[in-house]
Order: C-alpha cells, then structure tokens, then sequence
C-alpha cells in the first residue's frame, strides 16, 4: 500500500456500520494483523471506519473538499503509527482523537473561533451528511436533516468542549469510555460536560423539546 495515499470512499452516501459483538472481534483481530504490517488488514480497517471519520469532519467543516483532505490525512496518520497503538481494542477512539486534533489543527489555521460560525457553499452536502447520523423518532415524522439543524440551532449556547463532547456522544455515537480517551479526559469530566450540554440545549429548546426525547 502506497505510505502517502489512501482511497477515499464516497462516505457520505454510506451508512456507518452498527456495532455489534462481532464486528468488535473482528476490529480486535484487523488491527492486530495490522500492527504486524498486514496492509490488507489495514485496507478493511480503512474501508470500515472511514465513512464514520468523514462525516464527523465533514459536519464539522462543511467543505467536502476540506474533509476529504482531512480524513485522508486521519488515515495516513494511522496507517504510520498504528504500531504504536498499545491495545487493539482501543483502535476506534484512538482513530477518533487524531481526527479531533486534526480538525482542531484545521481551524487553528483557519482561524475560526466557532464550529457552526462560518457557512460553507457545500450546504446540500452538508444536509445529505447530517442525514446519515441517528436521529431519535420525533412525533410528527421530522428528517434527521431537519434535526440536526435544529440542533446546531440549539447548540449555540454551548462551549466548545460541550459542543465537541455533545456531537462525539450524540452524532458521532462515541461511548463515555471511547470520548474520555478520544479527547484525553476523564470519564467523570465527560459525564459533566454532557450533562451540562444537554442541559443547557433543553433550557433553549421550546417548541423543539420533543426532538431530544429519544437522547
């Protein structure tokens, strides 16, 4: 496998895969051939879990252009130091924290100050990837597209670390357990700025508050 390239997937016309008991053997054992430089194991870890890391760059950029670039570089970032990931078992949150900093690092160049402050023209994208996350059954039938935006309305109030911990549990379906090593804070601190978040998204929701019963 070429060290500088990765194939992209289409990822936002992917469902990302459910978790189930099987699928976490067959990470463990994927990321174990991998770490002995298995590049076939790699390739199915890559096909695996690139979609989930597009579109969690991808809703925080709003540029497809920009995500692609990013998740390439997650990718490649894991691809030359999978060696050092010390248990297989951690493979999904550890890919997680170098998108993290790796978006992080996107806005630092950039020099953005908020996740939701910029626009992008990549809007309809931006929709078609909200599209893809779980959204709980509201009454009346509304789009996951329809949520999220209501929810990005919503989160306006939140601190970054809130906002990121928020799309991590809720979007992103990271667990407590994967969020505390994705962002290198302890579960209780995670568990406060959860709390907080849903908190403060419930005080401003209004009409909207039957979309956060299903979370």
């Amino acid at each position: 496998m070429e060290t500088d390239k990765i194939p992209m997937m289409h990822a936002k016309r992917t469902e990302p895969e459910k978790p189930s008991a099987a699928a976490d053997i067959s990470t463990v054992d994927l990321v174990a051939k991998a770490q002995n430089g298995d590049q076939t194991a790699f390739h199915r870890l890559v096909d695996q879990f690139q979609p989930g890391i597009y579109r969690m760059i991808f809703y925080r950029t709003r540029s497809q252009m920009d995500a692609e670039d990013l998740t390439q570089d997650v990718m490649l970032k894991a691809y030359k130091n999978i060696g050092r990931l010390k248990s297989s078992e951690g493979f999904r949150s550890w890919l997680y924290s170098i998108a993290v900093n790796r978006v992080k690092d996107y806005y630092r160049k950039k020099q953005f100050r908020s996740l939701f402050g910029v626009a992008s023209v990549d809007e309809e994208g931006f929709h078609e990837t909200a599209e893809m996350a779980v959204a709980p059954e509201v009454e009346g039938g509304i789009s996951k597209k329809d949520f999220w935006r209501q929810i990005g309305r919503m989160m306006t109030s939140l601190s970054a670390m809130e906002k990121e911990i928020f799309l991590l549990r809720f979007f992103d379906q990271l667990t407590i357990n994967e969020m505390s090593a994705a962002l290198h804070k302890s579960e209780s601190t995670i568990k406060t700025h959860l709390y907080r978040a849903l908190s403060k998204i419930k005080a401003t929701a209004g009409e909207w508050e039957g979309l956060l019963e299903g979370l």
